[in-house]
């Protein structure tokens, strides 16, 4: 199992728990988790509704490509700890990660 925690936009917390081996994306754990997460792109990096600030872990994660970093620079609250949660892969480099779902919510 890898853990890692989601910060909803009310600040509440949720440790996650998902089984090794899926290859989702983040992106697609937090919208089976019932988080509000709009996703409208369906993960191409073409939306940016999926903007996610990566509180932990930011150092274990694979560095953003081009696309990500081009819709990345178009968000006003964009940081250097933001990340498309369509571009990140759950695997073992999220254990431990804590998320703050950032995307709109409508």
């Amino acid at each position: 199992m890898i853990q890692f925690t989601v910060e909803d936009r009310d600040g509440t917390r949720q440790m996650l728990d998902v089984p090794e081996g899926f290859s989702l994306s983040l992106m697609e754990v937090l919208k089976g988790s019932n988080y509000t997460v709009l996703a409208t792109c369906g993960g191409m990096a073409l939306c940016a509704t999926c903007h996610v600030q990566v509180l932990a872990g930011l150092d274990s994660l694979p560095p953003a490509q081009d696309a990500e970093l081009d819709m990345l620079d178009t968000l006003p609250d964009s940081d250097f700890d933001s990340r498309l949660s369509c571009q990140i892969r759950v695997d073992e480099r999220l254990e431990g990660g804590i998320f703050r779902i950032k995307g709109a919510e409508q």
